[in-house]
């Protein structure tokens, strides 16, 4: 029985034979594409070939796609774990023609894979054609000799596939696999047809037409091929079992999920073993991708995943964090095709292991609310809006983890009025998304770069180049000479200039040309490798042919050099420190300082900065030459490189070596890096961290100088030091406790005031005005002037012992603001609420409203002069 790995490999080699080049899978966060959330089907890296904004110096391609489907318009998450075929990842298998071959060959490479390679038995096959694909029908006769019962016709999009309203499109033929008699289902097209017995296994789109704004199909010029097989329902077919969960690479992961929970995969367990074994595979491949789980996003749709695994978790009584200790597994069955799920196998497993904990903290609790909520319902009845809410928003329930939830219990949810109370927060995520991607490069690019070529960058050993500008382009348009005023991108055959990329802004200088100069605001790629540069034109004309002088500000390049190649050092020290988890997250480098963002689950300790700090100067103190030499990608990462996740390489990648291990042989940092960096460790001269900050759950970020600054900022903070030195006339060793003398010297003062204040506040109204009593209610009711609202809790703390049942309503005022508090004893509770008693208090003082429980709330308000008028609103409440 052939494994997985197997039956991936029989796909991609057999189109390697056939001439097709074998390109590798694209990051599940799409290239040049802001309209998706995910890579979404095999073909969203060829788009731009497709369309022709692009070429490839190949015709025919073949890769193994991973693609994710959890939201927006391609969304299986709430039917993962409880059918046979449904995935938030799934691997797509897939074949490609760029105006090479058509339906012919693109048959004829189906049918022989799946009959002789793939050995399926011809006999329980059947295709689909469209409607009117007469050709299509006629070559399944001629190719695979199926008669023509078992070549059906189909109407409608299931066999027509287009890119969107306008552009290329055509129709499909999917070729699908009879299980057998002995499984409910008709074929497609009879009323039987969404049962199990007939499965689609490959679906082979001719791209034939270009559709019209106006409904008309025009002739492409080059039809082209696309097909998608999903090599979990492949491998379940050739593996003789009819659910893709029963296949090796699920078992696997299944098994080891009862293994670690000791929870059987049957009965109710089933589906929970299922959803944690999908959810692992793309919340793992998400994360090798760089996708970091948050509140926004693509961030907040595995974040969605994740949680929705881990409550399946929780309900199989798993103890402890159960993903992160799966992850291993998923590594060791996929890790062999898939290298960057080895490369980022800690940084997997840590990031697994702090959400779940962070989820945990809550879910508890979010799970007792929904039992509290669920108790008194039955079957067919529909769980509240609000509570589904309260739940997303208070415990981080995503909805469909509630709707999950509560499907066992054969309830609903009342997802109208969730949408009502949660639509702000979805309003601002789907802003947050839609252009988080990366930025859509115009297919004008393409073309420019197909009519003159790819840039030639000469950067790393010379500031100076002389070129001729190519292409001119002003408002998106091109043109063919620019004048003094003008601001235009314009490409040279070569240049000194590096783009922006890397994380390394891009380089500015200045460029003199036969009837004038310019100067260069920035400089960025397009199109894979144009380097386009936004030029002001200072003086004279600027045309296209001119030849130019171009040259790189030598200042800002020496200290973006250094600062960069300190970013290198930096990224090895983090993980030499914190750990192999630690994973690139951002990174900015320019003429001023770095910055560098990267994973981790807390705070980097004032002793860890410092051993940061030292590894760091260390290496700089080696004054050792950079070394850079070209590799594939592969070969890099298999000596040791560190690649970035999610990054896109080509062929050909630039790895710098930077210093040698303090402990050990072997490089210091070993990067796949394009940018430019010192040619000695030395020239960083000095390194300071001047900041840590958390930016996001999981994700710190370092800011730091070198050389010159590092310098000015080690001199303005020396300069602290001995100002505050003089001023406590103590020697600067000193100041330190000095300042904690003075720190301490303060609470303990601000003690002693709120200690009078409070005992000026509770003897104020005199032991003879007690509690008065409204309603039959003991009611303490005062205004303390010159009391903040912090300072009120424990004051309404004292009063509550001191009546022992009744209620507490205190407004104190201060700089002219009010802030109250209600307490309320516990016999009250149920007949009266403190958070009413004080909303309705600091309404009638100006304010907005109140928060806190039934026992105990507090508010504030913004006029202290209303104070009384306070008191008196929730005394009539009462």
């Amino acid at each position: 029985m052939p494994s997985l790995n197997d039956i991936r490999k029989t796909f991609l080699d057999y189109f390697a034979r056939n001439d097709h080049e074998v390109v590798s899978s694209s990051s599940l966060v799409p290239q040049n594409d802001p309209t998706l959330m995910f890579t979404n089907a095999g073909m969203v890296q060829f788009k731009n070939v497709f369309t022709g904004a692009e070429t490839r110096p190949y015709k025919r391609a073949t890769t193994s796609q991973k693609v994710v489907r959890a939201g927006g318009k391609h969304n299986d998450l709430d039917n993962v774990g409880y059918t046979a075929r449904h995935h938030t990842f799934f691997e797509m298998l897939g074949n490609f023609s760029f105006g090479d071959y058509f339906k012919e060959q693109a048959i004829e490479h189906a049918w022989n894979l799946i009959t002789k390679d793939y050995g399926l038995n011809k006999d329980r096959l059947l295709a689909t054609v469209y409607i009117d694909d007469d050709e299509a029908f006629g070559l399944w006769q001629k190719i695979a000799g199926l008669p023509e019962s078992r070549i059906i016709r189909i109407a409608g999009s299931d066999n027509f596939w287009s890119m969107g309203d306008t552009g290329p499109c055509g129709p499909c033929t999917e070729i699908f696999y009879d299980h057998g008699e002995h499984i409910w289902g008709g074929p497609p097209g009879s009323p039987e047809e969404d049962g199990d017995r007939f499965v689609e296994i490959w679906n082979l789109v001719f791209m034939q037409f270009d559709q019209q704004a106006d409904g008309t199909r025009l002739n492409l010029p080059k039809p082209s091929i696309d097909t998608g097989m999903g090599l979990e329902r492949v491998a379940a077919v050739l593996q003789g079992v009819h659910n893709n969960y029963d296949i090796d690479l699920f078992q696997a992961l299944i098994g080891a999920s009862v293994d670690l929970t000791g929870v059987k995969a049957e009965g109710d367990a089933l589906p929970s073993h299922r959803v944690i074994a999908d959810h692992l595979r793309s919340t793992a491949f998400l994360i090798a991708d760089g996708v970091t789980p948050s509140n926004e996003g693509r961030g907040y749709v595995l974040r969605r995943i994740m949680r929705r695994a881990m409550r399946h978790a929780y309900l199989l009584g798993a103890n402890e964090p159960l993903m992160p200790r799966l992850a291993p597994v998923l590594v060791q069955e996929m890790g062999g095709h898939y290298g960057e799920l080895k490369r980022a196998e800690a940084t997997i497993v840590e990031t697994l292991r702090q959400e779940e904990e962070r989820f945990r903290r809550t879910l508890g609790r979010g799970m007792t609310l929904l039992d509290e909520a669920t108790e008194n319902l039955n079957d067919g009845d529909v769980l509240s809006g609000d509570t589904a809410f309260k739940l997303y928003d208070t415990y981080g329930f995503p909805l469909d983890l509630t709707q999950d939830a509560v499907r066992a219990k054969g309830l609903t949810v009342d997802t109208a009025a969730f949408e009502i109370a949660m639509e702000a927060q979805r309003t601002r995520a789907r802003e947050h998304w839609t252009g988080s991607g990366e930025k859509a490069v115009a297919a004008e690019w393409f073309s420019i770069k197909d009519q003159i070529g790819a840039s030639e960058f000469v950067g790393y050993d010379h500031l100076n180049a002389q070129a001729h500008a190519q292409f001119i382009v002003h408002d998106g348009e091109g043109i063919e000479s620019a004048h003094a005023g003008d601001t235009v991108e314009v490409v040279f055959e070569k240049t000194s200039f590096y783009p922006e990329g890397g994380g390394q802004a891009g380089d500015t200088g200045v460029v003199d040309f036969i009837h004038g100069h310019g100067r260069v605001l920035d400089t960025q790629k397009q199109a894979g490798d144009l380097i386009v540069h936004r030029i002001e034109i200072i003086e004279g004309v600027l045309k296209v042919g001119d030849k130019a002088e171009l040259q790189v500000d030598p200042a800002k390049r020496k200290t973006t050099r250094a600062n960069h190649s300190a970013a290198h050092l930096l990224h090895a020290a983090l993980r030499n420190v914190l750990g192999p988890h630690v994973a690139q997250k951002g990174q900015l480098v320019d003429a001023e300082r770095l910055r560098f963002d990267f994973s981790h689950g807390g705070p980097v300790t004032a002793e860890e900065i410092e051993r940061i700090e030292s590894e760091v100067n260390a290496v700089i103190l080696q004054n050792q030459a950079a070394a850079t030499k070209m590799m594939s990608p592969e070969a890099a990462i298999e000596e040791g490189a560190v690649a970035l996740f999610g990054e896109k390489y080509g062929d050909e990648v630039r790895v710098l070596s930077l210093g040698t291990k303090l402990a050990g042989e072997g490089g210091y940092s070993v990067e796949l890096c394009g940018g430019t960096h010192v040619a000695r460790t030395g020239d960083i001269a000095l390194f300071k961290i001047v900041s840590e900050t958390g930016i996001a759950a999981g994700i710190r970020r370092i800011e730091a100088v070198t050389g010159e600054a590092a310098r000015q900022y080690l001199l303005e903070q020396a300069g602290i030091a001995k100002g505050l030195a003089d001023q406590f006339k103590v020697p600067v060793a000193q100041v330190s406790a000095r300042v904690e003398a003075l720190i301490a010297d303060r609470k303990r003062l601000e003690k002693e005031l709120s200690d009078a204040k409070r005992a000026l506040a509770v003897g104020g109204g005199g032991a003879a005005s007690g509690p008065e009593e409204i309603n039959g209610i003991k009611v303490i009711a005062r205004v303390l002037d010159g009391v903040g609202g912090k300072d009120l809790r424990p004051l309404a703390e004292d009063f509550k012992k001191s009546i022992g049942s009744g209620i507490v309503i205190l407004v104190g005022t201060i700089d002219g603001k009010a802030a109250n508090t209600v307490a309320i004893t516990t016999d009250l509770i149920g007949t009266y609420n403190a958070v009413d008693l004080a909303k309705a208090s600091v309404i009638a003082m100006g304010g907005q409203g109140a928060g806190g429980k039934p026992d105990f709330a507090q508010g504030g308000a913004p006029d202290a002069s209303k104070a009384q008028a306070g008191l008196d609103a929730a005394k009539k409440l009462i």
